[in-house]
């Protein structure tokens, strides 16, 4: 029986990509900082194939202890697919994000990605194929305004996965990642905005319907991102995903040009930034 780790996986695309991996006949590994997220997933999957345990990524001990705990169970003690997926959101101008605020971004979305790479990779080595698969995001093919900090852990998880696919293959181990751009998920109304010019009150419904209906930066659901990961799993060699897939053009584009895409953000930048009446809404 194959088998998947997936951290973050008490809310959005995680726990989508568990109830698709626990679909398709894989035992899952599911983590989260969210019991009441994982209680919820466990009542709708049932304990059979389904292992959980509440851990916080940036603990590397408990980390580890959980991917030892349920790869000590898994067939041949070796893992298949380990996909570090947590991740969170500050937004604001970067002088007004705190520094401790910014270094937990760094701790969740990147360092935790470092701790699963170091803690996964044993397990990872023990199984043909297996791959190791991240959630960078579309902010990591170009540095986005206002969640700076949050852009650049995204780059750099984008950047670790193209080095240990070129490390990893000699251990027969793939890595690749997914970079999504608007997802249906919690982090949408939960990212707090620090500068306070933006509204903070919209609900999810009021988001949904301003976001734009049709492309690159159209929402998508959640369950798009799993498939793209079951997708993964299945391609033997390819190392970027996009969801939706035209987001790749950011990366064509800034690859002949950065200056001109810093110029086409400069100018659309007003243009999102809210009303006055928004912002005392």
């Amino acid at each position: 029986m194959k088998s998947v780790f997936i951290t973050g996986a008490g809310s959005g695309m995680g726990r989508e990509g568990a109830r698709l991996f626990h679909a398709k006949g894989w035992r899952v590994g599911a983590v989260d900082r969210n019991d009441e997220g994982l209680a919820e997933l466990s009542g709708q999957l049932g304990t059979d194939r389904l292992w959980t345990r509440v851990v916080d990524v940036t603990d590397k001990a408990a980390l580890d202890g959980a991917l030892a705990d349920f790869c000590a169970d898994n067939d041949g003690g070796g893992l298949d697919m380990m996909w570090n997926n947590a991740g969170i959101g500050q937004s604001g101008w970067f002088e007004d994000v705190p520094y401790e605020d910014a270094m937990r971004v760094v701790d969740v979305n990147y360092k935790a990605v470092l701790t699963g790479a170091y803690g996964a990779l044993p397990y990872l080595k023990k199984t043909p194929g297996s791959l190791m698969f991240s959630t960078s995001s579309s902010s990591g093919t170009y540095g986005m305004p206002r969640i700076a900090v949050y852009s650049s852990t995204k780059h750099a998880v984008k950047g670790l996965t193209e080095a240990l696919s070129v490390e990893w293959h000699r251990h027969g181990v793939r890595v690749a990642d997914v970079l999504p751009g608007m997802i249906d998920t919690a982090i949408l109304t939960t990212t707090p905005n620090h500068s306070g010019d933006a509204p903070s009150k919209l609900t999810a419904d009021e988001i949904r319907a301003r976001a734009p209906k049709k492309g690159m930066m159209r929402m998508m659901p959640a369950s798009s991102v799993a498939e793209v990961a079951w997708q993964a799993y299945q391609h033997p060699s390819r190392l970027h995903w996009y969801v939706p897939n035209s987001i790749r053009w950011i990366d064509r584009i800034k690859g002949l040009s950065p200056e001109l895409v810093r110029r086409s953000f400069i100018r659309a930048l007003p243009r999102l930034m809210p009303s006055e009446s928004e912002v005392n809404r």
